[in-house]
């Protein structure tokens, strides 16, 4: 009730305005995703149908969220990029983290039979989520570069790691012999005892997920004298795709665009 004797409550609300001109990027992480994974048997190292799944979510965020111009995912993870100057829910922290958690948990759950037609959902899907600003695109390139990096990283590491536990090892062995191994090295036990190349595995293991706005141009009719008339026009585009190289900012620069 506006102006009653109660409402001086309103004061213990924190203020939790994130700064302005910084890029907020809101990353959502899957809560105890171990059990979850194992509970709906997900395949090891990946389950292309998990991972799908949340490429479905992540740009159906982008279709949701106009502030959102950029999205990365690696395994139960998805940052999400709201532009620089954005006044959605007046940069409120509490607001953005909420709605983007609340949105994509919904999500999952609505899409899961799309990607997993003959299985139940045994134990409700939740996620954490945090939010955190960058003060200039390089320092955000930075930070999804990092996430970039981590996939390649892990990805290595559980691709050598299930393929010994399949091939006999426990799950203990199979840590100690991985223990203190370099990148040249997994590349090695994953091709001499398994004939895996890893370079020639699927690009979305390797390289994670980009979800983005696609600038195209179309024709939409053509004049007088039957010249085609073309419009610009942005796409929700799902890539798999180097970040950490300038090649792909280069030539979407409009995505990171600075004022």
């Amino acid at each position: 009730m506006a102006n009653s004797k109660y409402e001086y409550v309103k004061k213990f609300e924190l203020d939790d305005k994130l700064p302005p001109f910084n890029w907020i990027v809101v990353r959502i992480d899957g809560c105890h995703f171990h059990k979850f994974s194992e509970i709906h048997e997900f395949e090891k190292p990946n389950d292309e149908n998990a991972l799908n799944l949340m490429n479905a979510c992540a740009s159906s965020m982008l279709t949701h969220f106009s502030d959102i111009i950029f999205a990365y995912g690696v395994s139960d993870e998805y940052s999400f990029v709201v532009k620089e100057k954005s006044e959605f829910y007046q940069r409120r922290s509490s607001k953005i983290v909420s709605l983007f958690v609340s949105y994509f948990t919904s999500l999952y759950i609505t899409k899961w039979k799309d990607f997993f037609p003959n299985k139940e959902i045994k134990e409700i899907p939740y996620f954490d989520a945090r939010a955190v600003c960058y003060p200039k695109a390089k320092i955000l390139k930075d930070y999804l570069s990092w996430r970039q990096v981590d996939c390649h990283i892990n990805n290595q590491y559980n691709t050598c790691f299930w393929m010994l536990v399949k091939s006999g090892l426990t799950e203990k062995e199979a840590q100690l012999r991985l223990k203190g191994t370099q990148t040249k090295e997994k590349n090695e036990i994953l091709f001499q005892q398994f004939g895996i190349n890893y370079d020639k595995l699927p690009e979305m293991l390797k390289k994670g997920s980009c979800v983005y706005r696609k600038m195209v141009e179309e024709i939409v009719k053509t004049d007088e004298c039957g010249n085609p008339i073309k419009r610009a026009r942005n796409i929700i585009t799902l890539d798999h795709i180097d970040i950490i190289g300038p090649k792909f900012w280069d030539e979407n620069p409009y995505i990171l665009q600075e004022d």
